[in-house]
């Protein structure tokens, strides 16, 4: 059997407006560039269309109970069967179509790769004028400055990795968070971490956002606090 070269992970909370796009896009990705992959969607408690419409357009579907973002793709990426995974968001603000460079980072060995939304194309409106000017700044430098790690966008969503080194690492994370503890963690591992640029677009949703400001924020803080730097 061949073996399965990326996982293309989507966590879903309630995106039927979006979920069938960023699927398609994933898809055609693959296709265009003759990848053996598949598409895992995580249902992380859907109430509306979501995993109906995924399942319609062939997505792979598997159910984690714990909640929140953190949950959802630790135990996705658990469940992952690419020797690569690249994770992204269902509100289709990331385009799963221009993830090649992602790929190809991997492909050259980098165990890490993470998107920077402020060097790439950056939508009018796609960021809430404090999360793009104050709170990702500070997160990315307190967490940057830390550790000694060369990434200027922490709570990017859009990134890719060896799935077998990730999974080997220990998170604590089940929200938002876990997207700053997995570079910090990564970097206590030892892993190859590339960062690069990406496009972020305006959530597809029209609707309310995920994010809870104040307590992602502290969230993110506490993850800072809490790990040790690595001795130099």
């Amino acid at each position: 059997m061949e073996e399965i070269e990326l996982t293309i992970l989507i966590p879903c909370l309630n995106e039927e407006k979006t979920i069938g796009i960023c699927i398609k896009k994933a898809q055609n990705f693959m296709k265009e560039n003759n990848i053996n992959g598949e598409v895992l969607v995580i249902d992380n408690g859907c109430t509306d269309q979501s995993i109906n419409i995924a399942k319609e357009l062939g997505a792979r579907v598997e159910f984690v109970k714990e909640k929140g973002y953190g949950s959802a793709l630790i135990n996705g990426s658990k469940l992952a069967n690419g020797k690569y995974t690249i994770m992204g968001d269902a509100d289709d603000s990331y385009n799963f179509a221009e993830i090649l460079p992602i790929y190809e980072k991997l492909k050259e060995g980098y165990e890490l790769v993470v998107g920077n939304r402020y060097t790439g194309k950056l939508e009018k409106g796609a960021m809430k004028f404090t999360h793009q000017y104050i709170g990702t700044p500070a997160i990315s430098f307190m967490a940057r400055k830390k550790f000694d790690i060369p990434v200027g966008d922490f709570n990017c969503g859009l990134r890719g990795y060896n799935t077998k080194l990730i999974n080997d690492l220990k998170f604590q994370s089940t929200g938002m968070e876990y997207a700053t503890e997995m570079i910090i963690k990564a970097k206590q591992g030892n892993l190859k971490i590339i960062e690069i640029p990406i496009n972020f677009y305006k959530d597809g949703r029209n609707g309310a956002s995920h994010l809870k400001t104040i307590r992602d924020g502290i969230r993110n803080l506490k993850i800072i606090s809490q790990n040790k730097a690595n001795k130099k």
